[in-house]
């Protein structure tokens, strides 16, 4: 990914289907497992964040918004 200096941290609302968050919830609570008093101790809004940003570096989203048609209302 990129350095951390160039990154940009951007809070926004998406839309992700329902089962996409209970596959990251889930998924984040395996990892992280259960405490001593069997709660799960983990961040999942962080963890989508991170499973987006994840996403949009690995599908090269800086190169898909460089592209003007890809915007919205785009007559090009």
């Amino acid at each position: 990914m990129a350095d951390s200096k160039d990154l940009l941290e951007v809070h926004v609302n998406v839309n992700i289907p329902a089962s996409a968050l209970t596959a990251i919830v889930e998924n984040a609570k395996q990892i992280a497992g259960p405490d001593a008093s069997g709660k799960y101790r983990v961040d999942t809004a962080a963890m989508v964040g991170e499973m987006i940003s994840r996403f949009l570096y690995q599908k090269d989203f800086e190169g898909y918004v460089q592209d003007i048609n890809n915007f919205p209302g785009a007559c090009v």
